[in-house]
């Protein structure tokens, strides 16, 4: 049996993601995880952590990033599903950028937002094969998607 590799990106500030694989797992869905780094001072200051200090915020930023890139673009390359999810406090562009990058290499996606986020995601919403508001959803589709189980449904 094929074990489905889900990557799990957007906001950092839930635990949807934990929602995500307690529900894969009381499903008993044959799936793994990855995901960015999560621990956000980590991600932030990477970079300069491994590479030395920079004076510049601009430099200081793009060490991490470029750090954090190597992550992520290789993860999201070798899964098989890409799981964004939008929260409600930050706006999250590098969340953005990933469904971008997702997008780009043909990767199917599921986006996770809120109502109040449907317009301004109109377009990531228009490149993903489902849009779900909740974890819950999100495990229906996979359990749909897996095994052909369609919970609740007596038609």
């Amino acid at each position: 049996m094929k074990t489905w590799k889900l990557y799990l990106s957007g906001e950092i500030h839930t635990d949807w993601r934990e929602q995500i694989e307690e529900g894969c797992k009381a499903a008993g869905l044959p799936v793994s995880f990855a995901s960015p780094v999560t621990h956000h001072a980590a991600s932030d200051d990477c970079g300069v952590a491994i590479l030395g200090e920079e004076p510049n915020k601009f430099w200081h930023d793009h060490k991490g990033a470029q750090i954090n890139a190597i992550r992520t673009r290789t993860l999201i390359s070798e899964a098989d599903i890409v799981i964004v999810r939008f929260g409600e406090k930050y706006k999250q562009w590098n969340a953005a950028f990933d469904a971008g990058f997702a997008s780009a290499l043909g990767k199917p996606m599921i986006i996770m937002h809120g109502a109040d986020h449907q317009h301004a995601l109109k377009e990531v919403d228009a490149a993903a094969l489902a849009v779900a508001e909740t974890a819950e959803e999100i495990v229906d589709i996979l359990n749909y998607v897996i095994n052909a189980e369609l919970k609740g449904y007596t038609g």
